[in-house]
């Protein structure tokens, strides 16, 4: 099982960064930062074109809107090595196809009438859940983000205080929050596939990646007795 991960996340790197060879002109941080900080003009723009207006549109924005901006301050004041990497147009057309378009899927099925005029999205006390967990999500990988940075900063090893505390992958947790908050908006299975489709597919293999790395450090057989995997209080 652990050899199939491997080929796997061998697999996506070389997707993401060698695909297609050539010049590596782009970092991976600038194909990521240009779609997170242009969401909030693709979703006014769709607002605008299909002239919807409407609560669920309006909250839509603002929350999936902003993720965009905290996440282009985040890359100024702490940015993530990962998203430092050299890549060929390839590699980003990659990122673009299989997560980055998809995410711009999810605004677009609320908006338009692809799901029907009648199809509002979520009520009011969904969109209540959603905008708490949205901002849960968004101070949890804000926080964990900044922490990690700052802790490998000045000392190399594992994290186990803190975010870490009791989960070890408070990050990635933090996401799935933020986009399943998307998710409930639109009050439709597609953007559930979308994000299904990342999660297994992408976010699965990294952790999976990552808890091999931080098996090497002498205190992990301790850390992980004591701590969670991805929530509080599942596996």
């Amino acid at each position: 099982m652990s050899d199939f991960v491997s080929s796997i996340s061998r697999t996506i790197n070389y997707l993401n960064v060698e695909f297609l060879g050539g010049p590596k002109i782009l970092k991976s941080n600038w194909v990521i930062n240009f779609q997170k900080g242009a969401t909030a003009f693709w979703v006014l723009g769709l607002m605008f074109y299909f002239q919807n207006f409407s609560d669920q549109a309006w909250v839509y924005l603002g929350l999936h809107g902003s993720y965009g901006f905290c996440w282009l301050l985040k890359d100024v004041a702490f940015p993530d090595p990962r998203w430092q990497t050299r890549i060929t147009f390839g590699g980003a057309f990659i990122a673009v196809a299989a997560v980055l378009g998809p995410y711009w899927v999810i605004p677009y099925l609320l908006i338009s009438p692809i799901l029907g005029e009648a199809h509002m999205g979520a009520n009011w006390a969904w969109m209540t859940t959603a905008i708490a967990l949205h901002t849960l999500g968004i101070a949890i990988m804000l926080t964990a983000d900044s922490q990690k940075y700052y802790a490998l900063k000045y000392q190399k090893g594992l994290i186990t205080s803190g975010m870490f505390r009791y989960v070890r992958h408070p990050n990635y947790l933090g996401e799935m929050m933020i986009y399943g908050a998307y998710a409930t908006l639109v009050w439709c299975w597609i953007p559930w596939a979308i994000l299904a489709w990342v999660w297994i597919g992408l976010f699965a293999v990294n952790i999976s990646m990552k808890e091999r790395s931080m098996s090497r450090y002498p205190e992990w057989a301790e850390y992980k007795k004591r701590s969670w995997y991805l929530i509080p209080g599942f596996f």
